[in-house]
């Protein structure tokens, strides 16, 4: 496996090895729970993962150039590692309800399919040439989309850990 998505895969388990049935519900209000975080983060590599193979199967990437907004906003996320609050989440990647054990084995499962699918699609038309459009940052490269799911998945599971730490705090497991 790929080195972002190997540490990726880590984090994704040290972050939820102590999580409780509870603790996967847990939500602020008008907030995602850790078990919608987890199955998000699931569906984004799955979708990720299935356009490649698409594309794979027609021969050629579907990719265009990149306009000035997307190369801005992929500058931030990708190149200085910032992922920002707030964005809504595109309806292919939004939750549908999975209880939290499933979201994370679906979403290790689909981080083996997309480590695969980036790789071959890496092997089919090489390592500097965008191989898929994200619908925000634009083309990407094999190396681009390994490090913004890397940065996009770390962003969520410091969500998910604040979560399991608001929990604590509220039990009287963590002094001040």
């Amino acid at each position: 496996m790929d080195a972002w998505l190997d540490r990726l895969r880590t984090e994704i388990k040290e972050t939820t090895t102590q999580l409780r049935d509870s603790d996967w519900s847990r939500a602020p209000t008008e907030r995602w729970s850790s078990a919608q975080i987890m199955e998000h983060l699931g569906r984004s590599y799955g979708t990720t993962a299935k356009m490649l193979e698409l594309s794979m199967g027609a021969g050629i990437p579907q990719v265009r150039d990149a306009k000035i907004p997307e190369l801005l906003k992929k500058l931030l996320v990708v190149k200085v590692g910032v992922f920002p609050s707030g964005a809504k989440s595109p309806a292919m990647v939004t939750p549908k309800g999975d209880p939290g054990p499933v979201a994370l084995a679906r979403a290790l499962a689909n981080l083996e399919r997309l480590d695969a699918a980036i790789a071959a699609a890496e092997e089919m038309w090489g390592s500097r040439k965008p191989i898929a459009m994200h619908p925000i940052l634009g083309p990407l490269t094999p190396g681009e989309w390994r490090k913004f799911h890397y940065i996009h998945g770390r962003h969520h599971l410091a969500q998910i850990r604040e979560r399991a730490g608001n929990k604590a705090e509220r039990e009287g497991a963590v002094s001040r």
